[in-house]
């Protein structure tokens, strides 16, 4: 934790096993608002997958009721446009799999916990960092 008391992050591990790395702080993302996919203590939190937003994936997210599109100040959020890296809901970012909407993502910057939810090699068909 931090002097803030928010948990940072990097003591987490990917979903390649290693160190996890930040997703963006531009906007600001992650349940802690600390710009890492992070699962914190407990693993309370479950925004996990390091996302690159698209167009279509906005659309969609908006089309079942999560719409990321409009700022809400009083959340501190900006909206998201395309191009936009978020840590999004495993469950959504799985529900948008299903759909064929889901967004890429960033490996490094995915939480391990996600293995639970989703396997590895469905999300390395959408890694934007393999090299």
């Amino acid at each position: 934790m931090n002097e803030q008391g928010r948990f940072e992050g990097p003591t987490e591990l990917n979903v390649l096993g290693e160190p996890l790395s930040p997703c963006s702080s531009d906007p600001l993302t992650g349940f802690f608002r600390t710009g890492y996919c992070a699962a914190g203590p407990d693993s309370a939190a479950v925004h996990l997958v390091c996302i690159e937003a698209t167009d279509d994936f906005l659309a969609f997210s908006a089309s079942v009721g999560n719409d990321l599109s409009t700022p809400m100040p009083q959340f501190a959020f900006p909206g998201l446009i395309a191009g936009n890296r978020w840590c999004l809901v495993a469950q959504r970012w799985l529900q948008a799999h299903q759909a064929g909407k889901a967004p890429r993502v960033f490996l490094r910057s995915t939480n391990q916990a996600v293995l639970g939810l989703i396997p590895l090699d469905v999300l390395k068909a959408y890694a934007l960092d393999l090299n």
